[in-house]
């Protein structure tokens, strides 16, 4: 019979295998979900309206718009999530019928509706509400030319339904195109958020976007400020999302948040199920990282309003 001597500093951990990187990241997203259990905010003060923006498709801005807007309502605050893209993906996430027939966005800029008939609330959360977008919406772009005041039609419409509908959180879903749909969340919004995916190309699409902002504070909206940018899809692994995650951390120091959102095969798959990752599996890595986001930009709030 042959014995193995164990080392003599060997504790229980190690021989079942406990002190692992697997483990040590098992453990490490355990603690978070506590602390995320155990966070207390309370909501209150003026709307906060965020617009979700990037030129370049693919970076996961649909998919950040939707589930922080889902983390915040989850925590209490009464958010209205607006779909400006014409794919509607965002309506779809949030289980928000958006066919043909449905009145949408569409019906805001073009006909005058006011926003309150084509609001929906989200089957997800109580306090998660939607303005759907359809189809039709794919015209807008050439409808909105011949129309008056084109670029603050959906400011117009936004600022008469918060008369009478409190929100916390209002925030913009736009397509990645600086058209006229975008320039009227730009026009509508006060704080640009924008979703950054960890690699090169990003870095490009980020510098044509300061652009786009610059010319929309000096001609349509002196208000708008870039106040969010968060690092999406990012894969610790790889010496590149490190070296893009750190570059934009160095040109925007107070506003990228301190929560990345990692890959995930739980964000991806939460869409095909008309649901968000929240919803979908809230206790997920995907999950929690947005859940933390979430809380950053809430507690960002409330810093800045005791500044003021």
């Amino acid at each position: 019979m042959f014995h193995v001597k164990q080392p003599e500093k060997a504790s229980p951990k190690d021989s079942f295998g406990m002190d692992t990187p697997l483990a040590r990241e098992l453990a490490d997203l355990s603690a978070r979900r506590r602390a995320l259990d155990a966070v207390s905010l309370d909501f209150g003060g003026d709307t906060r309206i965020l617009t979700v923006s990037n030129q370049k498709g693919g970076v996961g801005k649909t998919t950040s718009a939707v589930n922080v807007a889902s983390a915040l309502a989850g925590l209490g605050a009464q958010v209205l999530v607006i779909d400006l893209d014409p794919q509607g993906n965002a309506s779809t996430a949030l289980g928000v019928p958006h066919n043909a027939e449905t009145q949408s966005v569409y019906d805001v800029l073009i006909d005058d509706t006011p926003l309150a008939e084509i609001v929906q609330q989200s089957p997800e959360d109580e306090n998660l509400f939607c303005a759907p977008s359809t189809i039709h919406l794919a015209g807008a772009e050439i409808e909105l030319v011949a129309q008056v005041a084109r670029e603050h039609r959906l400011r117009r419409a936004l600022d008469e339904y918060l008369v009478e509908n409190r929100m916390d959180f209002v925030i913009i879903d736009c397509p990645p195109s600086l058209g006229l749909l975008t320039i009227n969340a730009f026009t509508a919004a006060n704080e640009v958020f924008i979703p950054i995916q960890c690699e090169y190309y990003a870095l490009e699409g980020l510098s044509q976007l300061l652009g786009s902002i610059q010319m929309i504070q000096k001609h349509l909206n002196p208000g708008l400020l870039l106040s969010t940018i968060l690092l999406t899809m990012f894969d610790g692994r790889t010496r590149l999302a490190q070296q893009v995650a750190d570059e934009v951390r160095t040109h925007f120091p107070e506003q990228v948040l301190d929560t990345v959102i990692p890959r995930s095969v739980r964000v991806s798959e939460a869409p095909s199920f008309g649901q968000t990752v929240i919803a979908y599996d809230g206790q997920s890595a995907g999950a929690v990282a947005y859940r933390e986001a979430a809380v950053e930009i809430a507690s960002r709030t409330a810093t800045q309003s005791k500044e003021k």
